[in-house]
C-alpha cells in the first residue's frame, strides 16, 4: 500500500481530472500550490508517468513545508509596532518572547521575532527611517531590505514624508508594502465619548482612512493600501482584511506557513488553516494512493499510530488547542482548563475506551468520515487509511476551534457586562 498500481488511460485521465476539481474548490488566497505545479501534476498523471508525478508532488510538499517567511515591520518609536508584532504572532504583551511595548527605542538595529510555533516565520522590527540618522541608501543597506517578503509601514497618527519615501524605495525593489494605521480603537472611543449624539462609527473610520490616503497622495504615493487596526483586538477593524490581502499577494508556496502562523481570531481564519492543511494532506495521499477505491482493511500498525499522534498534536497546536494554549486562554478568561475542554472532542480522539480497541475506534472514525465526505470516494482515487483518519482529525480540531472561539466571545462578553 502507498504505491501506484498499473492503470488504464481512462483511470489516469480521471485522476488528473480529480486534481483539477479538488484545487478549484479553494479561493486564490488559500491555495498553497502554484498553478503551474498543479498543471504539471495533471499532465504527468494523464501520461501515466508515475515517477515524475511523485517527484513533482515531493517538490511541492518540500516547498510549502520549508519556505522561510520574513516580514518587515517598520515605523517610528511609539507608532505601535511592538503591539502589532505581538498581535501578528498571536501572543500577549506580557508573555515570554513578546516584543516590548511602551519603551524608548535604544537601538537602531533590526530586531528579529520568531513565531512561537513556526520557526520558519520571522517578523523583523525595523526602526523607522525618520527615527535614525541613516541617509536613505545607508538605511536600506543596514536594514538588509532585500531579505524581506513584504513590508508593513506603521503609524498611529499621520503618515509622513519619510513613510512615503520608504514606500517608493520598496516599490523600486519590486516588493509589496502595506500601510497600517494603529490605535484606531482609541480614536473611535474618544469620538464616541466626545460626540455621543452624532457619533457614527462607519463615518469615523471612513474619515480616518480618507485622511491617511490624502496624506500619502500629497507625498506622492497614489495607490496606497491603508488598513485600520486595533492591536488590542485583532478580530476587529481591518486586521482580517489585511490578512486576506497579504495572502492573496504572497507566492502560493509561502501561503501555507503564513496561514498557520496567523491567530485564530475569526471563523474565516480557522477555515483558511483547514483549507491549507487539507491541500497538504490531499497531496500526500495522492502521492501514496492507488487508482481504485477499496475498503478500509486491517488494523493500523505502530508507525501509523505514531504518525496519527504527531498529526493530531500538530493540528491542535496550529488551532490553539494544545495544552499550553488552553492554559493561557483559561487564565485570560478566568475559567478552568477543564471548563474549556468539557465540550472538546480532539483531546480524546486517541483515547481508548474499555469496551473498544484502538483499531475499532479508528475504523469507526473512517466510517464516519466516509459517510459525511462521500465525494472523496467518487473521485476514483484510493486514499490510504491514514488520509481518512488525518482528515477526520482535521475536521474535528476545526470544529473544536470554532466552538472555542464562540465560547471565548461569550465569556468575554460576560466579563465585559460584569464590569459595566
Amino acid at each position: 500500500m502507498g504505491q501506484f498500481i498499473s492503470s488504464t488511460p481512462k483511470e489516469d485521465n480521471d485522476m488528473a481530472y480529480s486534481v483539477d476539481k479538488f484545487f478549484k474548490t479553494f479561493k486564490m488566497e488559500s491555495k498553497i500550490i502554484p498553478e503551474d505545479t498543479i498543471i504539471l501534476i495533471q499532465s504527468y498523471l494523464e501520461k501515466g508517468d508515475v515517477q515524475r508525478t511523485v517527484s513533482i508532488i515531493n517538490e511541492a510538499l518540500r516547498d510549502i513545508e520549508s519556505a522561510p517567511l520574513n516580514i518587515a515591520v517598520t515605523g517610528e518609536t511609539g507608532s505601535g509596532k511592538s503591539s502589532f508584532i505581538n498581535a501578528l504572532r498571536g501572543i500577549g504583551h506580557e508573555e515570554e518572547g513578546a516584543a516590548r511595548i511602551g519603551v524608548t527605542e535604544t537601538t537602531m538595529r533590526r530586531t528579529p521575532y520568531t513565531h512561537p510555533k513556526l520557526p520558519a516565520v520571522t517578523i523583523w522590527d525595523l526602526p523607522g527611517l525618520g527615527s535614525t540618522n541613516f541617509p536613505p541608501q545607508k538605511y536600506l543597506e543596514a536594514m538588509k531590505f532585500g531579505e524581506y517578503d513584504f513590508f508593513i509601514i506603521i503609524n498611529s497618527t499621520r503618515f509622513k514624508e519619510t513613510d512615503a519615501h520608504l514606500a517608493k524605495v520598496i516599490r523600486k525593489m519590486n516588493k509589496n508594502f502595506y500601510f497600517v494605521r494603529t490605535r484606531v480603537d482609541s480614536d473611535v472611543d474618544s469620538l464616541r465619548r466626545g460626540t455621543p449624539s452624532t457619533f457614527n462609527r462607519g463615518r469615523v473610520l471612513g474619515d480616518i482612512q480618507k485622511d491617511c490616503l490624502t496624506q500619502l497622495r500629497h507625498a506622492g504615493v497614489v495607490d496606497a493600501q491603508v488598513f485600520l487596526v486595533s492591536n488590542l483586538d485583532a478580530s476587529d477593524y481591518d486586521f482580517p482584511a489585511l490578512e486576506t490581502t497579504l495572502l492573496r499577494e504572497l507566492p502560493a508556496h509561502k501561503r501555507h506557513v503564513f496561514i498557520q502562523c496567523l491567530p485564530n481570531i475569526t471563523e474565516a481564519a480557522i477555515d483558511r488553516k483547514r483549507d491549507s492543511l487539507k491541500q497538504k494532506v490531499w497531496l500526500e495521499a495522492l502521492k501514496g494512493g492507488v487508482l481504485a477505491t477499496i475498503p478500509f482493511v486491517g488494523v493500523v500498525c505502530d508507525s501509523d499510530v505514531e504518525k496519527l499522534q504527531e498529526t493530531l498534536t500538530l493540528y491542535r497546536s496550529y488551532f490553539g488547542l494544545d495544552d499550553s494554549s488552553l492554559e493561557k486562554m483559561a487564565k485570560d478568561l478566568h475559567v478552568s482548563v477543564a471548563q474549556l475542554k468539557e465540550n472538546l472532542k480532539s483531546p480524546r480522539l486517541l483515547l481508548v475506551e474499555k469496551d473498544e480497541s484502538l483499531g475499532e475506534k479508528l475504523l469507526r472514525y473512517v466510517e464516519i468520515f466516509c459517510s459525511v465526505n462521500g465525494g472523496l470516494l467518487a473521485t476514483g482515487l484510493y486514499f490510504r487509511k491514514i488520509f481518512y483518519l488525518q482528515s477526520y482529525f482535521l475536521d474535528t480540531v476545526v470544529s473544536d476551534a470554532k466552538f472555542l472561539l464562540r465560547k471565548k466571545e461569550v465569556l468575554k462578553g460576560t466579563m465585559g457586562s460584569g464590569k459595566a
